[in-house]
């Protein structure tokens, strides 16, 4: 069985930085609106009035700053508040894959690697553009790289499974080297006229290349020492868009066909799962928790986070051992993590121990632990 080794990571930023002071102003205009034209309804009680919102209130909800997106201008009409992506011919590159295009470009380049090292390309990620063709193929295509891919869809621990599925591919000889990118525009599916969700996700895109550890000569490698999956049936984060809306008279116009959670509940029984399954699996490998340099958590929000590292170190995580990029990119599902280890992960010491962990819908929780070599 070969050897794996992360040899570089690469991260896209959308140009587009909104403030949550902005984000409240368009929120609170749509409410304001709203309540006046349902004044009547309002005072019968036919219908309940909105209450604004404030950027205080989404830094005390979530730890979070602001984001970045994709488009900003459609988000912020109080008229609209959706993303304004106009749909591009079958001809042009789809707006996914040229994320993923974008953050692989500089993975490779980290790894010191071409398109002709590449055996195998994985999107993950929370939202798929498209049932088909499968954007994998068209980043394939348009990185120019042989071999094949696939999509998949773990929702925010995407990346994790993708990279086991890596590191299953290379392990077992069927890959040389793996590209697997996560495009993740959140603010497609994200409810802006949702007080207690509006604020929660941005846009973003990463990639990650796996490798043989013999062939690998980047720098900055991490070796996989284990990855740890799992998952349990749970209603309280959903997406009910699909193929099947248009069977049903309904169509898309529920709001269940955006981004909903019962959030108390994920908070409550999704923090237990993930402190210990990266505790057990940490176990499994004869690993002490406290000898852990680095956690790279899923970035959902911070106070999961602190609660998580408590749970795994018995106290608080310093911000160098657990580090937030929550407050500036906000939640951008299966690419936070990996933008978390992008980011700060340079600075580890050889033989230094990383956890590279994701949570989310599902429920689904992965684990990788990584080893600098």
């Amino acid at each position: 069985m070969n050897k794996v080794v992360i040899s570089g990571t690469g991260l896209f930023t959308p140009p587009n930085a909104v403030s949550n002071e902005q984000l409240v102003a368009a929120f609170n205009s749509y409410v304001q609106a709203f309540n006046v034209e349902n004044q009547a309804a309002i005072a019968e009680g036919r219908v309940a009035a909105l209450a604004e919102s404030s950027a205080e209130f989404i830094i005390k909800a979530s730890g979070i700053h602001q984001r970045y997106l994709m488009d900003a201008n459609g988000v912020l009409d109080p008229r609209r508040m959706t993303p304004h992506l106009p749909e591009r011919s079958n001809d042009e590159v789809s707006v996914q894959a040229e994320m993923a295009v974008a953050a692989a470009r500089e993975a490779l380049a980290n790894a010191g690697k071409t398109a002709a090292d590449i055996d195998m390309v994985i999107v993950a990620c929370s939202n798929m553009q498209r049932a088909y063709p499968a954007m994998a193929i068209e980043v394939q295509q348009a990185l120019g790289i042989a071999g094949y891919g696939y999509d998949m869809n773990v929702a925010c621990s995407s990346a994790t499974f993708g990279i086991q599925a890596a590191v299953n591919a290379i392990a077992a000889g069927s890959a040389r080297a793996v590209l697997m990118v996560n495009p993740e525009i959140c603010s497609a599916h994200l409810n802006f006229r949702d007080r207690d969700s509006h604020f929660i996700f941005g846009d973003a895109a990463t990639a990650v290349v796996l490798e043989r550890a013999d062939l690998a000569t980047s720098a900055q490698r991490f070796e996989i020492v284990g990855c740890k999956l799992a998952t349990q049936f749970s209603n309280n984060i959903r997406n009910n868009a699909g193929f099947l809306n248009r069977c049903d008279e309904a169509g898309m116009g529920a709001p269940d066909k955006l981004f909903v959670q019962q959030g108390r509940k994920v908070f409550k029984e999704v923090c237990p799962m993930v402190g210990e399954h990266i505790v057990s699996h940490l176990a499994s490998l004869a690993i002490a928790p406290e000898s852990v340099r680095r956690f790279w958590l899923h970035q959902a929000n911070l106070a999961m986070n602190q609660l998580i590292s408590r749970r795994v170190l018995g106290r608080e995580a310093t911000l160098d051992e657990a580090p937030v990029i929550l407050d500036r990119y906000a939640n951008t599902s299966s690419a936070g993590s990996v933008i978390a280890f992008h980011l700060y992960s340079a600075d580890m010491d050889a033989g230094e121990i990383g956890v590279l962990s994701s949570f989310g819908a599902g429920y689904s929780v992965g684990s990788v632990v990584l080893r600098k070599i």
